[in-house]
């Protein structure tokens, strides 16, 4: 469903070439993220179709066209519901709060767009079934409906994916997954979005648990069946905003303050389909911890780690090697025959975060194209929604074991 640009072939132009117009809502930290990998995509792989960056949209008009100038889009919207209405937008990019993802989401698929839509998919179970409902009827119609898991396209992530999938590990027995910040450790730090359950649906558990909740389930190959869980709120108001917020930051009126109303913390054990064991740790007060997303998964035959803030490396230990030189050895993910890296520098040259919405909107292109079917789908982001839901029940019955329908 990519549109073909016309051309004057008899003049000898070259052949038209097909594009799939982007249209985008929201323009804060996940709008430039992904405006930087729509934009630079098709310069670096050999596409079926070229991302078209249509039209952004954001409620204030100065600050939505700012954002077109800056991140290269042709046209700026205040009006969520003009974008889909536009005919040069062929998918809707979602990269607002959680409370509006449903709503746009099931509105662009009926309206016959793709979309791809920013983690957590919603912000309850059944803003999810709902969304992964509307996923389904416009699959029929040859549409797809992609959630936005970024870390799955880390090449680091992606080959370890493969390794496991090989074998290499043998029977799993172990995935330890933290995903550590430090942003709210000031308790005069402001109430922005992401502090509020209406908006944010939870906390550090759904902004950052989300992640390595996917990971665990997308590395491992299958779902977790049953959490128990604690959170902690651990600063409970904080200063308003005086103005707009960006998500991570804003400025703060220190006279006046609100309550926060979603986790700072949560922790978490569980155990997967094929009873090997899970601990999880998602907290935005870890103090001097930036971005450390940190993972690792033990089998019978072998381990595997990795650190994002080393994003280019995987630690690997073979266990059927000789005890007396066996140990863990660092691979660096930077080969063309790694994946995704054929497009970039020559080994040893490493890659950063934007890198992985570069390869999320290669991948979401070629689905597209090809017709394939859309990873990590609806159905995922509602499987991960599942587990979340879960954790906050667990953690509200004092830890008690919650088994995770799926």
């Amino acid at each position: 469903m990519a549109r073909r640009e016309e051309t004057e072939q008899e003049t000898g132009a070259p052949p038209p070439t097909a594009t799939l117009g982007v249209g985008m809502v929201g323009y804060a930290f996940m709008g430039a993220a992904h405006s930087q990998g729509w934009r630079t995509a098709g310069h670096v792989f050999d596409l079926p179709v070229r991302p078209a960056l249509a039209a952004i949209c954001g409620r204030d008009r100065t600050a939505v066209e700012a954002a077109a100038a800056r991140h290269g889009w042709a046209a700026a919207e205040t009006d969520w519901r003009a974008l889909i209405a536009r005919d040069d937008v062929q998918l809707v990019d979602i990269c607002t709060p959680g409370d509006s993802h449903a709503e746009i989401a099931i509105a662009a698929l009926e309206a016959g767009k793709h979309v791809l839509c920013e983690k957590p998919l919603a912000n309850t179970v059944a803003e999810a079934e709902a969304m992964v409902e509307a996923a389904e009827r416009a699959a029929a119609r040859g549409q797809v409906a992609i959630v936005g898991f970024n870390y799955r396209k880390v090449p680091a992530l992606t080959f370890a994916r493969r390794m496991i999938e090989e074998g290499r590990l043998g029977a799993l027995r172990h995935v330890r997954a933290t995903y550590l910040q430090d942003w709210l450790v000031d308790p005069e730090s402001p109430l922005t979005w992401r502090l509020k359950r209406e908006h944010a649906g939870s906390g550090a558990l759904g902004d950052l648990g989300a992640h390595i909740v996917d990971l665990a389930q997308y590395l491992a190959g299958e779902p977790l069946v049953g959490v128990s869980a604690m959170s902690e709120t651990f600063v409970r108001e904080r200063p308003v905003l005086a103005g707009p917020g960006a998500g991570l930051s804003g400025s703060a009126d220190r006279a006046v303050r609100g309550t926060v109303t979603v986790d700072d913390a949560a922790l978490f054990t569980g155990r997967l389909a094929s009873g090997a064991l899970a601990s999880f740790e998602a907290t935005r007060m870890a103090a001097g911890r930036k971005n450390a997303l940190r993972l690792e998964i033990n089998g019978e035959l072998g381990s595997i780690a990795f650190d994002l803030e080393r994003l280019n490396e995987l630690s690997f230990h073979d266990h059927t090697e000789p005890a007396t030189t066996a140990g863990f050895r660092r691979i660096l993910v930077t080969e063309p025959q790694h994946p995704y890296l054929e497009a970039w520098w020559p080994p040893g040259h490493g890659l950063g975060y934007e890198h992985t919405f570069v390869h999320q909107a290669r991948d979401v292109v070629r689905t597209i194209a090809e017709g394939r079917p859309p990873v990590p789908s609806f159905a995922d982001g509602l499987q991960v929604q599942r587990v979340l839901a879960a954790v906050e029940e667990s953690a509200a019955k004092n830890s008690v074991y919650t088994p995770v329908p799926f």
